[in-house]
């Protein structure tokens, strides 16, 4: 070694590297470990430069503090211990491991057969021992200052019943767009470049759900296609923001983004994806948990501990069953939310995050440990209740303070908008909250939405039944084959004027239904600009054209759709009923439905009223074939409705019109009336 440094005991908290002026204090766990080693490395990340023990505590807990070391420090780990697969024990001390508390990286990951601690050479013995270095394609922790001046930045808090969440991922939004300066695209600070923030406010968004910013990696099936990991649902180093989205290099970016946000009265909720890592399963690399304390961060087979529980269908379950990785996991979110000003988390897979060893637990450790935190229960918090594991659907297991996404609600509207008969009876429970499910909790418990990253593009569910998934290099075997879509009478892109039409008018369906429902909406990004992935519903590697927004490319089509979708949005704003009204479903004759009007089996059309204290919606939802004369009901003594829209009838998404009693509905239209 080069250069030698004082050193002392430390302290054993916080974990992670902590600089205080005069020197580091580091801190990592290990229950299973004979000794670990600090690496400290040059400027470059090229040589390791000092090789010191830490000391270890009771429970443990090492940790050293080392005098004079400056910021700007790269620093990774070895550690030393039994090596015996069979047992779940794999340490392995010629692999350089990145800090799980690591707050900035140095360097991208390099896939290489260094990285394993088993020889991968054909064929793979997994009780073999690798004895190469790997320092040379992991990245290294840097040692970082948190400080930041958030100028008095404050939260927008946005209440629940007037939240409309846009789904979006970093990249893709601004990737192509000529008015985001070149440097910024792609980028954190494109998302808040004063271009998109007008984009968003004449849009109407209040709530940006940013897919995966932690870090992550490509993983190695990928590389080999020649594909990247877009989605980014692979983390690793979950307090570090994603580097490919920052300019410099410097995590003030992501701070930066979040305060201009702020400042324009934009929420910032993250996809966090603390359910496995991109480590994998026993073949896997060895990064950082797997080398530090396999047994502790992951769940081994109790019948072969060298495999894994997995509940997420990415190799092995994150163990947060264990103290230490639910510590870890509150540990991330509290540091979000205090040193990156986030204001809310969507868990994905979060049924993982409930579960003991392998059951469900009824009343989990995580749900109570983020119940009890005086950080976290202030966020917007929302579940994806489900995971691939033993009783793993669990769409409203969820309580205050949650919100989950309604799967239920996508699948209902999607089969009545191509229309499936028989439906008004589960649409209904759908569109006016879904009480089946959520029972007495507010509305707002139920996040609405017809698309979201995973599955087809908006523009794609009218133009597409069959996915088209050939580019992502799996022989079209991934992605659902269950797409509840219809392409409108022609497969794919077409000229054709009348299905062009056709799938206009669908949208407007859609996207009105989704908008005109109890509970959240969330629309997800580029669907109001028909954005098309060209029938790919699993476009989770294609950081490409495919992902990206065109920009260059808005047609007159695509331009009304916008402004309908936006004057929509400023509606709902405007006649906020939705969350504390009183539904009244009605046949077409005018009076309220019957027993036997919800057991109609050829039903394919609906209307219902949404009543509140000081104003009323009428609403007629028609996915027949056929014209209906509809008549609308009496209200307060009055039975004229002033007209809204009407989605069959194009327009340029400016509402308003006159009265009526009677309304003859079009096929495959929905028409909104109020009564003020």
């Amino acid at each position: 070694m080069i250069k030698s440094f004082k050193t002392t005991k430390g302290l054993s908290y916080p974990f992670g590297a902590t600089w205080d002026g005069s020197g580091v204090n580091f801190v990592v766990y290990s229950a299973h470990a004979t000794k670990i080693y600090l690496c400290l490395f040059s400027e470059d990340g090229r040589k390791e430069e000092a090789r010191i023990p830490l000391f270890k505590d009771e429970g443990g807990v090492w940790h050293i503090y080392v005098k004079d070391l400056k910021l700007g420090q790269l620093y990774g780990y070895r550690v030393e211990g039994e090596y015996n697969p069979s047992k779940g024990k794999k340490f392995n001390e010629h692999k350089l491991l990145l800090d799980p508390y690591a707050k900035s990286l140095f360097g991208v990951c390099r896939w290489h057969k260094d990285m394993y601690v088993y020889d991968p050479s054909i064929p793979v013995n997994l009780y073999s021992f690798s004895t190469t270095d790997s320092s040379h394609c992991v990245p290294k922790g840097v040692v970082i200052d948190d400080t930041f001046d958030w100028e008095e930045d404050e939260r927008p808090l946005i209440p629940w019943d007037e939240t409309i969440i846009y789904e979006v991922n970093v990249k893709g939004i601004t990737a192509k767009n000529p008015e985001v300066p070149s440097s910024y695209r792609g980028k954190f600070l494109g998302l808040s470049d004063s271009t998109m923030i007008k984009y968003f406010k004449d849009l109407g968004i209040t709530t940006l759900e940013l897919m995966p910013c932690q870090n992550f990696f490509t993983n190695i099936p990928q590389i080999d296609r020649g594909k990247s990991n877009y989605w980014g649902y692979d983390s690793l180093c979950f307090f570090a923001p994603h580097v490919d989205y920052l300019v410099s290099g410097d995590i003030n970016e992501f701070k930066k983004m979040v305060k201009i946000l702020h400042q324009e009265g934009i929420e910032v909720i993250l996809d966090v994806v603390f359910n496995h890592t991109t480590e994998g399963n026993a073949y896997g690399p060895t990064i950082s948990f797997k080398g530090f304390d396999n047994e502790s961060y992951y769940k081994p087979v109790p019948e072969d501990r060298m495999y894994y529980i997995d509940d997420t269908g990415c190799g092995a379950t994150f163990n947060i069953y264990h103290p230490r990785g639910l510590q870890y996991v509150m540990d991330a979110l509290r540091y979000w939310a205090e040193q990156m000003h986030v204001d809310g988390y969507r868990f994905d897979l979060t049924v993982s995050l409930c579960r003991g060893f392998r059951e469900v637990e009824e009343s989990s450790s995580f749900l109570k440990a983020v119940l009890q935190d005086k950080v976290l229960q202030k966020l917007k918090l929302i579940a994806e209740p489900w995971d691939l594991g033993p009783s793993g659907y669990r769409l409203g297991y969820f309580s205050y303070p949650w919100a989950e996404w309604n799967d239920k609600y996508r699948d209902a509207l999607r089969r009545f908008w191509k229309g499936e008969k028989g439906l008004v009876s589960e649409v209904a429970k759908r569109i006016s909250g879904s009480r089946d499910i959520f029972k007495d909790r507010a509305l707002y418990s139920s996040i609405n939405y017809i698309t979201a990253h995973d599955g087809f593009t908006l523009e794609d569910l009218v133009s597409y039944e069959h996915k088209c998934n050939l580019a992502n290099g799996e022989e079209n075997r991934d992605g659902t084959d269950n797409n509840l879509s219809w392409n409108s009478g022609i497969e794919g892109e077409t000229t054709d004027k009348d299905i062009l039409s056709f799938r206009e008018q669908r949208k407007r369906n859609f996207i009105s239904t989704l908008l005109l429902s109890a509970g959240t909406p969330m629309i997800l990004a580029g669907d109001e600009l028909s954005r098309t992935q060209r029938g790919n519903n699993n476009a989770y590697c294609q950081d490409n054209e495919i992902s990206w927004f065109n920009w260059s490319n808005i047609n007159k089509s695509k331009e009304d759709f916008l402004e309908f979708t936006s004057s929509l949005i400023s509606f709902r704003k405007e006649h906020n009923i939705f969350s504390h009204s009183e539904y009244i479903f009605t046949t077409p004759s005018g009076r309220e439905m019957s027993d036997s009007d919800w057991r109609v089996s050829y039903s394919r059309s609906l209307s219902f009223m949404v009543k509140g204290d000081k104003e009323s919606l009428f609403i007629i939802m028609n996915a027949y074939d056929g014209d209906i004369l509809w008549t609308l009901p009496e209200i307060s003594g009055k039975k004229e409705w002033e007209y809204v829209f009407d989605t069959s009838i194009t327009k340029d998404g400016k509402f308003g019109g006159i009265s009526f009693k009677k309304y003859k509905v079009k096929p495959w239209s929905m028409v909104v009336f109020i009564n003020r």
